[in-house]
């Protein structure tokens, strides 16, 4: 008898032990599935102003708003530390593919990835991870998706930025 009242008592305990166990875990875990909250951009990457509807650089497949002309020259400079900052923030550009990186096809909405602060939008499965494999060669198709047909550096680079002396540089500590 007093041996079955310890194999139940053990087993009890046990029993509380994983109940309470797997309730931290699930508290801490994202559910399975799940990924972070991705949201829109507000502020500049640059120097962390609020953005400016009529100052954008594209970029490989993104349009990325700035606060003032001064920043996309910044970016175009370094575009992997502004993009892993963002996707550190859990920031998502606007994307301004017109196809896909891999095949030139068009695009299935449903099948993408965020790389690296990119969304990037494929026509096949296939396609996706062939991206995977070889990311910065087709980031460089991205661009010259970009180059061949979009309003790239919208008033970025015709402005005087003597009047931006003053900001800062969010992304390295350096101004205009």
């Amino acid at each position: 008898m007093k041996k079955s009242s310890f194999v139940l008592t053990c087993v009890t305990v046990l029993a509380f032990a994983s109940a309470a166990l797997a309730g931290e875990t699930n508290s801490v875990l994202p559910a399975k599935g799940k990924s972070a909250e991705l949201k829109q951009q507000t502020h500049c990457p640059v120097m962390g102003g609020k953005i400016d509807s009529t100052e954008f650089t594209d970029i490989q497949g993104q349009r990325v708003y700035h606060c003032c002309s001064g920043c996309g020259s910044k970016l175009k400079a370094n575009p992997d530390k502004y993009f892993e900052k963002a996707a550190a923030e859990g920031v998502l550009f606007e994307n301004i593919q017109t196809a896909c990186p891999v095949t030139g096809k068009p695009m299935d909405k449903s099948i993408f990835t965020d790389y690296k602060g990119r969304r990037v939008y494929f026509a096949t499965a296939a396609a996706k991870e062939d991206f995977l494999k070889a990311p910065s060669k087709y980031l460089a198709v991205l661009d010259d998706q970009v180059h061949k047909g979009s309003m790239e550096d919208k008033k970025v680079e015709s402005h005087d930025h003597s009047g931006h002396g003053g900001h800062m540089d969010i992304g390295g500590g350096h101004g205009h």
